[in-house]
């Protein structure tokens, strides 16, 4: 996607050295675009930890692209199998990760000789990368075939979407999730506006999905997390689109905190809520995400403060008592009776175990619905 005019992803290898990886530092937007360089296993579990980078996707292929580089110091497999369990630790919601370590640790074999082994990682990450492209451009292929039959439907007027937190490129390789159908759907000429939600605690929605839109040409409107329902019930809100760390077999969205809410105010005001996201999002080892999903628990002060720009500084401010206890609970899951469908790169279906385990064997199968 577009920086200024200019083409980037969310993560590359350094021209000049294979061997650094250089990522956007999200931390830092929307106020200052400063590229953070990741050369040690460290520097990819501080980044994967303190949200330099986040999106479950993009932590997957960070997370790949970490193993590579902590194994060009291993002298042993069990080093590189060690790497790989501190890189799982990190974030316990984001299945994604796992998922890419697990490809990852796919490219040890006993056939190969370690240095073998290196280049693999190296190819698996790579490849990995460019598949979350791939696969981001087709679910919005998928998804922009919803905003166009209610294009239809209103005459072509303005089709209004909300998000919730950041499911953008930043939280991807590129494209996004949740976006990709909106950025399609833009590049078609069909009108669109999204409503973005600011995203308490750590304002994703406000910091970073409206720069992105910014940078994309696409016209939104950022509002307080509490604005949602009240659009809904007026009537201006056409389509739901979130993202999710974490999907189960029976339909449950684990995703940012608050998207439960959301999810709630539409199903009461029959606005329909599509998650979306790769395959490699859903879990097909768990059955209840209620019961089975872990939910983040993360830094109160994420709550207690907040972060702002003041004379060229990006300056954090206290916005509560000093003494006061917080809690900052990182997700929630939304139930999959109050998900209209799930929008994957396989294409979309229901939000029940039958449905997604059809789709899922079709994409696995390779027999995927033309988009």
């Amino acid at each position: 996607m577009l920086i200024n005019g200019k083409p980037f992803r969310t993560i590359w290898e350094k021209s000049e050295n294979e061997e650094i990886i250089c990522v956007i530092d999200q931390r830092l937007l929307p106020w200052k675009f400063q590229i953070a360089e990741l050369k040690t296993l460290d520097d990819f579990i501080f980044a994967i930890n303190d949200m330099v980078i986040r999106g479950a996707p993009l932590i997957g292929v960070t997370a790949a692209y970490g193993l590579y580089i902590a194994s060009l110091n291993e002298h042993n497999i069990m080093g590189i199998e060690d790497s790989a369990m501190k890189l799982i630790e990190t974030r316990p919601t984001a299945v994604n990760l796992r998922w890419a370590i697990e490809k990852m640790l796919g490219c040890i074999t006993k056939d190969k000789t370690l240095r073998a082994i290196k280049i693999s990682l190296k190819d698996m990450a790579r490849k990995l990368a460019d598949e979350d492209v791939q696969k981001n451009e087709q679910i919005g292929k998928f998804g922009v075939k919803l905003i166009e039959k209610i294009s239809h439907e209103k005459k072509g007027e303005v089709v209004n979407i909300l998000t919730h937190c950041n499911a953008g490129w930043l939280a991807t390789v590129d494209v996004g999730t949740a976006t990709a159908p909106i950025y399609e759907a833009h590049s078609k000429n069909i009108p669109v506006h999204v409503w973005v939600d600011e995203t308490r605690p750590r304002n994703q929605g406000s910091k970073l999905t409206s720069w992105e839109l910014l940078n994309q040409g696409v016209p939104h409107t950022i509002i307080a997390d509490n604005t949602g329902g009240h659009l809904m019930q007026k009537g201006m809100v056409d389509l739901v689109l979130v993202g999710s760390d974490r999907t189960s077999a029976n339909g449950d969205v684990a995703n940012k905190i608050g998207t439960y809410l959301k999810a709630l105010a539409a199903f009461d005001n029959r606005v329909p809520f599509y998650a979306v996201m790769p395959s490699s999002t859903i879990d097909m080892s768990i059955d209840d995400g209620l019961s089975n999903i872990p939910i983040e628990e993360r830094n109160p002060d994420e709550v207690k403060f907040l972060d702002g720009f003041h004379d060229n500084e990006i300056v954090k401010l206290l916005i509560t008592p000093n003494e006061a206890q917080a809690i900052n609970y990182a997700f929630d899951v939304t139930p999959a009776r109050l998900v209209t469908g799930i929008i994957t790169e396989f294409g979309i279906c229901h939000a029940n175990i039958d449905s997604i385990q059809k789709l899922m064997n079709k994409g696995n199968s390779g027999k995927i619905e033309k988009s």
